[in-house]
C-alpha cells in the first residue's frame, strides 16, 4: 500500500472516530489546513503525517482539530477523542496503532 492510500484511509478513520465522540460538535481545520485542503477531497480538521522513529521504526502522526459542544470539559473530550482514534486505527488495520501519535487540539466551542 502506498503512503498516499494509507494517509487517505487513516484520515477517514480518524475523522469518523473523532466525530463519533460525545461532546465533539464538528472538526475544524486551521487557516493552513483550509489553504492546504483547497482542491483536495477528504476530511477537514484532520492532518496525517509521517514520522521517522528514533528506534528505526517509521510511524504516523494524526492531528485532530475539534470544536466542542458547550458545557463539555475539554480534557475529558480530548482524551476520549484520542482513545477513539487509536481504536479506529487498530480496527482499520492500515497502520500499527503503537506507531501512531495522536494530537487533539480544541479550536473552539459551539
Amino acid at each position: 500500500m502506498t503512503d498516499q492510500i494509507i494517509r487517505e484511509q487513516l484520515s477517514t478513520a480518524v475523522a469518523e472516530a473523532a466525530l463519533g465522540v460525545s461532546g465533539v460538535a464538528f472538526l475544524r481545520p486551521g487557516l493552513s489546513g483550509l489553504l492546504r485542503t483547497a482542491g483536495r477531497s477528504g476530511p477537514s480538521g484532520v492532518r496525517i503525517g509521517r514520522t521517522d522513529g528514533a528506534d528505526g521504526r517509521d510511524g504516523w502522526t494524526a492531528e485532530v482539530f475539534v470544536v466542542l459542544r458547550q458545557g463539555r470539559r475539554a480534557v475529558d473530550v480530548t482524551r476520549a477523542v484520542r482513545a477513539a482514534v487509536l481504536r479506529a486505527v487498530a480496527d482499520s488495520g492500515v497502520a500499527d496503532p503503537t506507531a501512531v501519535t495522536v494530537g487533539v487540539t480544541v479550536t473552539g466551542f459551539a
